[in-house]
């Protein structure tokens, strides 16, 4: 095979795996000799830091991750006689690092794969145009998702605007070609061997300035072998029954991949294939199919992101950005309360612990403590998602920018923004035994499943009965539903036309 190019670097971000990797597959394919870099970039770990998270899931994930990833290329260089192949492991910022590092090994080339998120794009165009001045040309390409950018436009040619039109398009548009893994270890005797000045292991945690997590007391792998790992049990456990508990979060349900998509651990092809396969026929069908579903949601999110990236500081709906939230002092006791699990609401505050317990939160969850969030205590959902940013293991801007939306009614497809979930009627009917507020607000977990929902609804018989006393051992409610309903539907009102025709 004659490969244009006599060297070029491979630089990893959201795709830290050898298998099934675009940019790598591409690399090797062009070039005689290939590096592979990573970068801790300050530009994303000092916020961190300056927001006080030393102690971050997702930075020890992603270095637990490197170490197997090393691991991998070094066996793929070993398994075509060359040895020394590995990691390269660079600690500053990236704007800086990636273009000295092909200077360094005067590569003619930098492949990476694709990220939507506006600030790295942001730092993408300054990277090539650094490399450009060096005369070296950056390649992306295409890694975590299905269909991106304007691959997948409406009859009109413009983006799609709600999900179900283009999970139909999407649909209609697949083809087994899609998900066809690219054979990296077909071209990997192209790898070359870390020169020494490089070869470093991956850096400790507190080499970086971050302390070690819960993350290993978690039982969350990570890297490739752990994303395997998840994959296999879900696909031999649960698929087959996804779509009837993927809602109920006292439930083993959901596959728990979240972290190993967001930073590309397992292939995105993968597991579509997977999905796409067992939804065509077999006992698994139904699950497989409702699971594709939420598979096709997420490249739907990234394809709202690519297309309208205002949504990241504004509401799809422009309408919207005009609504009065709650501000002041009063407005964080609220978000307060909310953030560390004191609103008095079970479900609600169950939920939030569960996410500062683990950096997790299921996706029923999510829903549910966002809409609490925004509809009932009238808070900014920018703050709501500020917080999931910074405590979410599998934080996605994309998917939790829509998620927040959706829930706020700002965003494109949303919940009509008169629909306001009642946070007890959610708790009653996805936590109906009160087993996971039992786990996670065990100060409750001796009242009756008829009253754990709504504590203040017991009487003083049956909360000394479960040695609940409202103030003292949980917090009574901090707003009324059925008030705060009112406040928020005149709130949007005030914003929607011919909202007067809406029942009150």
């Amino acid at each position: 095979m004659i490969r244009p190019l006599d060297r070029a670097l491979v630089w990893f971000r959201r795709d830290l795996r050898t298998d099934d990797q675009a940019a790598l597959y591409h690399a090797l394919r062009a070039a005689q000799r290939v590096w592979c870099a990573f970068v801790f970039d300050r530009d994303i770990l000092d916020p961190l830091l300056q927001r006080g998270l030393r102690a971050d899931r997702r930075v020890e994930f992603v270095r637990d991750s490197l170490v197997g990833l090393a691991a991998q290329l070094r066996a793929l260089g070993a398994s075509h006689g060359i040895e020394g192949a590995g990691l390269i492991v660079c600690r500053g910022r990236a704007v800086d690092e990636i273009p000295a590092l092909a200077a360094r090994l005067a590569v003619q080339a930098v492949y990476a794969n694709h990220d939507d998120d506006p600030a790295a794009l942001a730092c993408d165009a300054r990277v090539r145009g650094r490399l450009a001045d060096a005369g070296i040309a950056l390649h992306t390409s295409k890694d975590h998702v299905i269909f991106e950018r304007d691959e997948l436009l409406s009859a009109a040619g413009t983006a799609h605007d709600a999900f179900t039109p283009y999970r139909r398009a999407w649909l209609a548009k697949f083809d087994p070609y899609c998900v066809k893994a690219y054979p990296v270890a077909h071209h990997a005797a192209a790898l070359a061997p870390v020169p020494p000045d490089l070869a470093a292991a991956v850096p400790t945690l507190a080499a970086i300035g971050f302390a070690p997590t819960n993350l290993h007391a978690l039982r969350l792998p990570s890297g490739s072998a752990g994303a395997t790992e998840l994959l296999d049990d879900f696909l031999a456990e649960r698929i087959g029954r996804y779509h009837q508990t993927h809602d109920f979060p006292g439930v083993k349900g959901p596959s728990y991949l979240g972290p190993h998509l967001r930073f590309g651990t397992i292939s995105i092809r993968r597991v579509v294939r997977e999905a796409r396969q067992r939804a065509q026929a077999g006992p698994a069908r139904r699950g497989a199919a409702a699971w594709l579903s939420a598979l096709i949601r997420r490249d739907f999110c990234h394809q709202i992101l690519h297309h309208h990236p205002r949504v990241v500081d504004h509401a799809f709906r422009p309408e919207f950005d005009r609504i009065r939230w709650e501000h002041g002092r009063s407005a964080d006791a609220l978000f307060d309360a909310w953030a560390q699990g004191r609103t008095g609401y079970p479900l609600v505050d169950a939920a939030m612990r569960q996410l500062d317990r683990s950096g997790y939160m299921h996706h029923r969850l999510r829903l549910v403590a966002a809409g609490f969030l925004v509809k009932d205590l009238g808070v900014d959902w920018r703050r709501g998602e500020a917080c999931f940013a910074d405590r979410l293991n599998d934080h996605d801007l994309a998917a939790s920018n829509a998620g927040w939306q959706w829930a706020a009614s700002t965003g494109c497809d949303a919940q009509p923004w008169f629909r306001i979930t009642d946070p007890v009627a959610q708790s009653r009917r996805f936590d109906p035994a009160g087993g996971f507020i039992r786990r996670y607000l065990p100060q409750l977990a001796a009242l009756p499943d008829a009253l754990i929902h709504a504590p203040w609804l017991a009487g003083p018989a049956e909360l000394a009965a479960a040695g609940v006393e409202l103030g003292r051992d949980y917090p009574a409610p901090i707003v009324q539903h059925a008030q705060a309903r009112r406040r928020t539907l005149a709130r949007y009102a005030a914003v929607v036309p011919a909202a007067g025709t809406i029942r009150r």
